[in-house]
């Protein structure tokens, strides 16, 4: 399956810059997976797609305030580290600016308190840190960090909270699941006082998630590893759900994928609490076993993220969704718009 088959035109006017005030005020693009049909109506309205005993999935993953600036010990030149994951106690994978002049051995000072050392090259341009400090990590972090905003975002965030979701608990993710942004807590509760179950799952999103495919073939792309957990509370809800004949609705593809890994391990359709590393590539062809629709933003064109909706509900589907969504002048990536797929 060649990755040009998920291509498509985006002025560039429609990537959302910033994120919108209220957060419920976005727009919102439903498609019916049997039929095809597309609507257009605002966010809130998701209430309505959803009926009483439906359960829907959120990841309350942080963002880690994971962008560092600092210089080389040795030249002073400016250096640049992108925190993805921790390894293990003080070590963690990240990305690295300048990267060739960045290799094993190097030291990078970020202040009086804080400086790393290049362990080793990982896999896809990656460097394995070790940080000394003097203190507590996190509130260092939160002291010298910048939010990890996408490359195609060149507006500077004003409100870091913006760029989390309000629900967001366990930091460790290096991107936030932009389809949660749209909820407000009151929303939330609307949902729940309909009758319909919140679970909550944690996916700590790495940029693998997002970087554009180096190869032409689909099925030769790799996924980056990302860490997952899923409580029995949920796994039981889920049961519940299904057994009762209700729906699953996954928010975002993170979402997604923690449910559909979890749900790959045991056979008999009975999910269990479950913690660990995930590289699912979803993509046509795939036979989902725990959802059942989704709630998404708008995707980079080529992206594994399209690929995944599109196997959710059929790629000239989702094609032509998007043909629709640039003709209506949907706003397109984190900022940006939603799509449910029910």
């Amino acid at each position: 399956m060649n990755v040009n088959l998920y291509d498509f035109e985006l002025p560039e006017q429609l990537i959302a810059q910033t994120p919108l005030l209220d957060r419920t005020a976005s727009r919102l693009l439903t498609l019916n997976k049997e039929s095809g049909e597309v609507n257009h109506h605002m966010f809130p309205d998701i209430i309505d797609f959803l009926q009483p005993g439906d359960t829907l999935v959120l990841n309350d993953t942080r963002v880690l305030p994971a962008r560092l600036f600092g210089t080389k010990a040795d030249t002073g030149a400016k250096a640049e580290v992108l925190l993805l994951k921790n390894v293990e106690g003080d070590r963690w994978e990240a990305l690295v600016k300048p990267g060739k002049k960045l290799k094993a051995g190097s030291v990078i000072v970020f202040s009086d308190e804080l400086r790393a050392v290049i362990d080793e090259e990982g896999d896809m341009g990656a460097r394995l840190l070790t940080f000394s400090y003097e203190g507590i990590f996190q509130e260092i972090l939160d002291r010298l960090g910048e939010m990890p905003l996408p490359p195609y975002i060149r507006e500077t965030l004003d409100d870091r909270e913006r760029y989390q979701t309000v629900y967001a608990k366990h930091e460790g993710s290096a991107a936030a699941p932009t389809a949660g942004l749209h909820f407000t807590d009151e929303l939330l509760n609307r949902i729940r006082d309909k009758g319909v179950n919140v679970a909550f799952i944690t996916l700590h999103v790495g940029l693998g998630t997002f970087r554009p495919m180096s190869v032409d073939n689909v099925e030769e792309h790799v996924m980056h590893e990302e860490y997952y957990s899923l409580s029995q509370e949920t796994a039981d809800l889920i049961n519940e759900t299904k057994k009762r004949g209700n729906r699953i609705f996954a928010v975002g593809t993170t979402s997604c994928r923690t449910l559909e890994t979890v749900g790959s391990k045991f056979e008999d359709g009975q999910l269990q609490e479950s913690s660990g590393w995930t590289k699912i590539f979803i993509y046509p062809g795939y036979t989902f076993k725990v959802i059942d629709g989704m709630l998404t933003n708008f995707h980079l064109p080529k992206s594994t993220l399209v690929m995944l909706v599109s196997a959710l509900a059929g790629r000239e589907q989702i094609m032509h969704a998007y043909e629709e969504a640039i003709k209506e002048q949907y706003r397109f990536f984190s900022f940006g718009d939603a799509m449910l797929i029910y």
